[in-house]
């Protein structure tokens, strides 16, 4: 909720208690954070025993070298994490998704992934039904400048071909986190997320929830007069002056953002961007 007292004011902060006081706080909510943490775990445990649904090993993908299949952007290991990015075809990097910007910034080092055997790609959907379907290579084409320019290294393929098979009975156009597991030459899907489940690829968020004002925004509770003020999208956090803000450093070190696209007009954003 958001009042006049929501206020960007950081001068606000909390009581000032001797530390015996502070600490007896501490350790009465470390009593609720570990039960958060057993909770996760028991949710991980039942997420393991989840049944899991056959998917055709065979559906298409646009690689770096042309088609490959579901099967291949395995790269050899016996699992897959893949990311379904929002892509907007046709559109220049300033409008592009601020929320798949700010996930995908944040991941990095796949070596510990790829211990456990799992690899972790991109599936770029460039169909958004905002701007109606788009030539898919393309469209591929340009996520990958786009990936360049933000500085990605992650493996990057586009699902445009098989895309209403890959996510069947769900939102196309809107982020997915997406878990498959292959025996032989068998593809199953074994768990999926999209909105705030996939948050699971977040440290900014995990890291603004251990400070005092927390991530500072109006649907918080959060004591009154905390800053939370109302943005919208152009001044949200994740946007900044009318770009996803993990631009900006490309930008100013002199990385181009040009996508070799058609299109260089605004268009609106839709509700579900982020």
């Amino acid at each position: 909720m958001n009042d006049d007292s929501k206020s960007n004011d950081t001068s606000v902060l909390p009581p000032v208690v001797d530390r015996d006081t502070w600490q007896a706080g501490m350790e009465a909510l470390r009593v609720r954070e570990k039960a958060h943490t057993r909770e996760g775990d028991a949710i991980a445990a039942a997420r393991r025993r989840l049944p899991m649904v056959e998917v055709d090993a065979g559906l298409e993908l646009i690689g770096p070298d042309g088609p490959v299949t579901l099967l291949d952007a395995f790269e050899g290991r016996r699992q897959l994490i893949a990311y379904y990015f929002m892509w907007w075809p046709g559109r220049p990097a300033p409008e592009q998704c601020e929320g798949c910007t700010l996930f995908l910034s944040q991941v990095g080092e796949l070596s510990y992934l790829h211990s456990r055997d799992i690899t972790y790609a991109v599936f770029s959907q460039g169909r958004n039904t905002a701007f109606g379907p788009a030539d898919a290579e393309v469209s591929y084409d340009e996520s990958v400048r786009y990936r360049d320019f933000m500085g990605w290294d992650m493996p990057w393929y586009s699902a445009q071909p098989s895309l209403d098979a890959l996510l069947v009975g769900r939102e196309r156009g809107l982020m997915h986190l997406v878990c498959y597991v292959r025996e032989g030459d068998r593809v199953f899907e074994t768990y999926w997320t999209s909105r705030r489940g996939v948050e699971a690829l977040d440290y900014s968020y995990a890291l603004m929830d251990l400070t005092v004002y927390g991530r500072q925004e109006p649907w918080e509770d959060s004591p009154s007069g905390w800053p939370q003020p109302q943005v919208d999208r152009e001044s949200a956090h994740m946007r900044t002056n009318g770009r996803p803000t993990a631009q900006w450093p490309r930008i100013h070190a002199g990385h181009s953002d040009d996508l070799g696209t058609a299109e260089t007009g605004t268009a609106p954003m839709p509700d579900n961007c982020h």
